[in-house]
């Protein structure tokens, strides 16, 4: 059988390959592995090197061979190879366009011949085939070769019908080459061969899109009359090919059901439409009662989308109609259909067509069109777009304009009719749908006032000043004023309302205006540009071009209103003392803008701005502010006059008996900081920052009373924090303003944004009533005695209380007429209607609690504004020194109290501050003055205290504070202001330095502290707070160093000591300790480290505990510096007790091969001349062991399976053969001496083949390898046997 296989071999093989080809250099061959690689670098740089390679080698074969290779992997099986293949053969191909194309053609069908390809390689023929052609197409030579245009079309055509592999793989390929060849090849060549692809063209999307593209390409070929004679008619789109139309255009939306796009025939079929006139025809016919009248999903998903792309193709009056027919009601009901969670969201595709239109077209007309148009598409009155939608940004300055005034003339006249207003089925349903027009109406006038305001928010949009002032007058004109006769000189009161405003909307006009004061108050210069600012240069916000404040604007327009009240009316007049406090806010501010013209400040601007401010919200809650307007007033006259007196140098007593005035401006802030407005805490941020330099301890005190939270108590009850959300309620379905919500977003901001109450809270309210009800029935505690007392007397007054004794004799009912059980009814349902409204009560109470403990909290997060401004700007102040201990009571009781999200943000915050801006600030109070007594004290009591806590977190805090406290003491050396470069004397002297400090005293705090760390078991310090005290004061590290030193051996646990030894080696690696210590200290230092290690080393003894092995490691990191330090130093330091311990150091703890505590080892003795013995590899005698014998290896044949030799006795070579005859002669049983060989087979019959190869081995034994024939059993068991023992 092998000899067979052998001769077949020889005769079916090729010649032999030239040397020239099979001897390539790897460079060569290795190209086409890259080009298989899955990466797209590899491949691109694989195909790039080997045209060049193949242009400079110019071998005839070497190229042969290129084909070969490139052609047999256009059918590869890794499906990431083919296209590196296809397109290393479209670039060859031009490279070398000598070669034919009509050959490399040849050589691809031959190569991928479906009729000859195996049946498990047909797939991967095909695409061999495909990619081929794309490869041919590549090469952009197919207009010069019309044949190979007509083979390539053919082969095309043969691989469209296996469109299960292929898909519409093969007509697009068609379709890219008839983009590609003149009309004259499609005419003499193609048109013909495409024949049936051309009739058939109404029966796939593809065949419909290849006709379609070569109608665009060879209008003169494919004239009308051709058209009629290929498809029976001479246009495409007509009311015959309508139902045609139709069902090619659900097959291609079923298409692209999973890739979400649109199908290019059908916008090819639009276009078509455009060109022949009948587009009407065919999105009245097609797409309205069409496609949307197929059930919701992708027919309906094909017509959005052909919407969005029709946009840059339509004139202004097919948008117009387009924008306002049947596709745009259903696209709205999707949107609103679709904010339920796992729903299909088509929104966000359509917000890209819209932006891509606007940014394209340059037509103010049809953007404003387009704008008008999706606002106008209304839900029950509010739009289906969102009221921020950002494709506002692309609109032309004119576009702007106009969408602008369309805004505000909906607001003023909404006609719901006009709008393409909608409602869902659940809507129409709805009984209260007949109230929906007046709650259509404020939906519409609410959007419309958020999206006015997020126009201006923007700054990405084309503006100009006059429009902003013009949005920002329209807002606070209907905000909190009416009109009473139009006037020329106050444009708004020309506007007439034809629904008047309730209290609703003027809630969302008031809280909008406030958002959009917020907005103008950052809001660049308009004729910035991103790209026109320097980087270094700081841009101007919140003032227009002449260098005035927006709301400085504001205040002059509500001051021309309030001085017309025959034109314009306010909505709450004000009382004459809120206008004369409105007249001196005017007049403050003009004197603030005067002295501003002398020289500008940020204090006046600040000032400027917090009056003009407080101004603003007078109108909002002038019983509130008019006693902060007069504050403010009288605090800035005495500001005023301090700085004049000041100046004269005039003492000032009558300041003794009233507070000062910046303790009145404190008092103002933290009044103004209650109220729930972003504007307003940034305004106050800015003035406190301004007056910084002017508080006192008295004004730093009222703001840490606040904070403080030991007088949590007195504050909730004294501090009054406003909250303007109020619950509104209305009768409308609770689902559709859901819906508005899930389309708008809202911005987070305080009452600045927060627009009265959100819809989906008026609309839940009546949802939850019912639910409240059930919750209520089921939340009432256990009965008070006061209920069941007064529902007994209810009971025994209608005589009920005897029906309880008769209930098996039925006559419960006779006894109690209908007017008793009435009065009866009527009793208990007071009754327990007043049990209802007790619990609700409670109920209402605990929350009101809950949401004022969170607002004093809010309000507290604020006031730490103030400080962070306070500690940044005035670090160098000794009242910042007064900041410490509440800040750190505040720390510890924030740690020690189980807190919300909320209490956790105001503590990390605090921490912040007292930490990184305080702590480690650069800046500090270096002037202690008289203050050197207090402050020790403060330290003293400081690092008491961190002994006592249990926290080592709070711990950390404490220690900060004392090294803070340290700092300030020692203050700074004169040598720190000189830029001169030092000497080593007066770095010495600097060392040495420590100002105010009073070093005894301090050193003995810290070493009790070190004292209570190294003999307490349970202590809050840790060694990393002392090395931190070290590290920045080496004087103190010197005096504290004998202490630690002292530990190394007395610590109370083996962990304390291996800390001493850390503390000790940190200090003296310090260079500024060498420094301080050098000469005879350094070499007492050195002997009394060296004894502590001696005695600490003796006391270990034989052990494998991890924790004295950690200690042990540490200790020989010490010797290690000790030794190495003494020995390079010649110190005259007795190392001889140490070495003594350290060489009996390895009988008490056992040495592994390797590891931190081995190499520290042999590294210190190393110092003394003892070296690491070389442990040679000696292989150990593996003896046997009885248990292992015993052990079941895994993956091993146990020892009772396993084969064994067998013992055959040596023979002379006669007495062999005389032996192997008798054996022949008896039927092939073995001599007595090869007994125990078949008694040991016998015993493994598990060694057996299968029954049927041992029945054909016992049938037809070969002669070759057995001379013996036998008919027993035990002769075929045998012959089953030998040849395994010979393999």
């Amino acid at each position: 059988m092998s000899v067979e296989m052998v001769e077949l071999s020889v005769k079916t093989a090729e010649p032999v390959r030239p040397a020239g080809v099979l001897q390539q250099n790897r460079v060569f061959l290795d190209f086409f592995w890259d080009i298989a690689k899955p990466e797209q670098e590899v491949r691109l740089k694989a195909v790039e090197d080997l045209i060049q390679y193949l242009k400079k080698s110019d071998q005839a074969d070497e190229l042969d061979y290129t084909f070969k290779r490139l052609v047999d992997g256009l059918a590869h099986t890794r499906e990431a190879a083919r296209p590196g293949f296809s397109l290393a053969l479209g670039q060859v191909l031009s490279a070398f366009e000598d070669v034919s194309l009509q050959t490399v053609l040849d050589r691809i069908k031959e190569k991928h011949n479906l009729q000859t390809v195996k049946k498990k390689l047909f797939r991967n023929a095909m695409f061999g085939n495909l990619f081929g052609v794309l490869a041919i197409h590549q090469s952009s030579r197919l207009p010069k070769e019309p044949q190979v245009v007509l083979g390539c079309v053919k082969l095309l055509q043969s691989l469209s019908q296996r469109k299960q592999h292929l898909k519409e793989l093969p007509t697009k390929t068609m379709m890219d080459i008839l983009n590609e060849i003149p009309e004259d090849v499609f005419e003499e060549v193609l048109l013909s061969a495409l024949q049936t692809e051309l009739e058939a063209a109404f029966s796939t999307p593809e065949q419909l899109q290849l006709l379609l593209v070569a109608l665009r390409r060879f209008p003169q070929t494919l004239k009308p009359k051709k058209l009629k004679k290929l498809l029976g008619c001479s246009t495409i789109i007509n009311a015959d090919n309508i139902p045609k139309l139709l069902d090619v255009l659900k097959m291609a939306a079923r298409s692209v059901k999973k890739e979400c796009v649109l199908p290019s025939v059908v916008l090819d079929l639009l276009k078509l439409s455009l060109k022949e006139d009948s587009f009407q025809l065919f999105w009245d016919n097609a797409i309205i009662n069409g496609m949307l009248k197929e059930p919701a999903g992708p027919a309906h998903y094909l017509s959005f989308r052909l919407l969005g792309s029709a946009l840059p193709l339509l004139s202004a009056e097919q948008l117009q109609e387009v924008l306002s027919g049947e596709v745009m009601v259903q696209y709205g009901e999707h949107v609103v259909a679709a904010q339920k969670p796992d729903r299909f969201k088509l929104a966000p595709e359509m917000d890209v067509f819209v932006s891509d239109f606007l940014q394209e077209c340059q037509d103010a007309d049809k953007q404003l069109i387009v704008m008008v148009r999706f606002s106008a598409l209304t839900n029950k009155g509010y739009p289906v777009v969102p009221s921020v939608w950002r494709v506002v940004q692309h609109l032309q300055p004119a576009a702007v304009q106009q969408y602008v005034a369309w805004l505000k003339k909906t607001f003023l006249q909404p006609q719901i009719d006009k709008l393409l207003d909608f409602s869902t089925r659940k809507q129409k349903d709805n009984p209260a749908a007949k109230e929906q027009k007046d709650d259509s109406v404020f939906r519409l006038r609410k959007w419309i006032i958020s999206r006015l305001c997020a126009i201006i928010d923007n700054h990405l949009v084309k503006k100009s000043e006059d429009l902003i002032m013009d949005v920002a007058r329209f807002v606070f004109f209907h905000a909190f004023f009416g009109t009473k006769k139009a006037s020329a000189d106050i444009p708004e009161t020309k506007g007439k309302l034809s629904v008047p405003l309730d209290d609703k909307i003027r809630a969302v006009l008031v809280n909008s205006f406030f958002g959009l004061l917020l907005s103008m108050h950052h809001l660049p210069l308009v004729e910035d540009s991103p790209e026109g600012v320097a980087v270094s240069q700081k841009r101007a916000l919140g003032v227009t071009a002449d260098g005035t404040m927006w709301i400085y604007h504001l205040v002059q327009y509500a001051q021309s209103l309030l001085s017309q009240p025959k034109h314009a009316q306010s909505s709450q007049p004000f009382s004459p003392e809120q206008s004369q406090a409105w007249d001196s806010m005017l007049e403050s501010v003009a004197n603030l803008k005067k002295k501003a013209k002398k020289g500008p400040s940020a204090e006046s601007s600040a000032f400027q701005q917090l009056f003009l401010l407080v101004g603003m919200h007078l109108f909002k809650a002038p019983e509130e502010l008019l006693d902060i307007m007069k504050d403010l007033q009288s605090c800035m006259d005495k500001a005023q006059e301090k700085k004049a007196k000041k100046k004269k140098k005039e003492a000032v007593e009558q300041q003794e008996e009233e507070p000062e005035w910046v303790e009145v401006m404190v008092d103002i802030l933290l009044s103004l900081l209650s109220q729930p407005s972003r504007h307003i805490r940034q305004v106050c941020k800015t003035v406190f920052s301004s007056i910084c330099p002017n508080v006192t301890a008295a004004a730093l005190t009222a703001i840490l009373d606040v904070l403080d939270p030991e007088r949590d108590g007195e504050d909730d009850a004294a501090v009054v924090v406003t909250d303007d959300n109020k619950t509104q309620k209305k009768n409308s379905n609770e689902e559709d303003d859901e819906e508005d919500e899930d389309m708008e977003k809202s911005d987070g901001s305080d009452d600045d944004s927060d627009e009265g109450e959100d819809d989906e809270a008026m609309e839940e309210d009546d949802a939850e009533d019912d639910e409240d009800e059930e919750d209520d029935e089921e939340e009432v505690g256990p009965v008070d005695q006061n209920f069941r007392i007064k529902m007994m007397k209810i009971l025994q007054n209608q005589n009920a209380m005897t029906t309880a004794g008769t209930e098996g004799d039925g006559s419960s009912d006779e006894e109690m007429d209908d007017d008793a059980m009435l009065q009866l009814d009527k009793g208990l349902a007071e009754l327990f209607s007043e049990q209802k409204k007790r619990a609700q009560a409670k109920k209402d109470e605990k929350t009101k609690m809950q949401k004022e403990k969170s607002l004093v909290r809010d309000f507290k997060i604020k006031v730490l504004d103030l400080l962070e401004v306070f500690v940044a700007r005035q670090a160098g102040s000794p009242l910042v020194l007064g900041l410490v201990e509440p800040l750190l009571t505040i720390i510890d009781r924030g740690m020690s109290s189980d807190s919300d999200q909320q209490e956790q943000d105001f503590l990390r915050r605090a921490a912040d501050i007292f930490r990184n801006q305080l702590c480690r600030s650069k800046v500090y109070c270096k002037t202690v003055g008289d203050r050197e007594g207090e402050l020790h004290d403060l330290l003293e009591k400081l690092m008491t205290k961190s002994q006592k806590l249990s926290d080592s977190s709070v711990c950390l805090y404490y220690f900060s504070a004392s090294l803070y406290v340290v700092k300030v003491l020692r203050g700074a050396p004169a040598a720190e202001a000189k830029e001169e470069a030092t000497a080593d004397g007066a770095a010495g002297s600097d060392l040495k330095f420590m100002g105010s400090l009073d070093v005894d005293r301090v050193s003995k705090i810290f070493i009790e502290a070190l004292n209570s760390f190294m003999g307490r078991r349970k202590s809050p310090l840790s060694a990393q707070m002392f090395t931190d005290l070290f590290t920045r004061f080496p004087g103190l590290c010197v005096k504290m160093l004998d202490a630690a030193v002292q530990h190394i051996n007395s610590g109370v646990r083996v962990h304390q000591q291996g800390q001493a030894c850390v503390l000790v080696l940190r200090a003296m690696q310090s260079r500024e300790v060498q420094q301080l210590l050098s000469g005879a200290a350094w070499t007492e230092l050195c002997g009394q480290v060296s004894g502590q290690l001696t005695a600490s080393l003796e006391k270990v003894g034989e052990t494998e505990s991890k924790v004295v092995k950690e200690k042990v490691v540490k200790t020989l990191e010490l010797c290690q510096f000790l030794v190495k330090n003494v020995k390079q130093q010649k110190l005259s330091v007795d190392l001889e007790p140490l070495q003594t311990v350290l060489q009996s150091l390895t009988s008490s703890i056992a040495f592994k091969k390797t590891g931190k505590l081995e190499d520290t080892y042999w590294a210190v003795v190393k110092h003394f001349g003892v070296i690491k013995p070389k442990v040679e590899k000696i292989k150990p005698e593996k003896k046997a062991d009885p248990k292992e014998l015993l052990k079941k290896k895994k993956g091993f044949l146990p020892e009772s399976k396993k084969r064994r030799k067998r013992d055959i006795p040596i023979l002379e070579p006669a007495a062999a053969a005389a032996a192997a005859e008798q054996a022949t002669l008896r039927g092939g049983k073995p001599a007595a001496g090869t007994g125990h060989w078949k008694k040991k087979h016998d015993k493994k019959p598990k060694q057996k083949r299968p029954a049927d190869g041992a029945a054909a081995a016992a049938a037809s034994p070969s002669p070759a390898k057995k001379s013996k024939t036998t008919t027993t059993s035990e002769s075929n068991s045998a012959k089953k046997k030998k040849p395994k023992q010979k393999k």
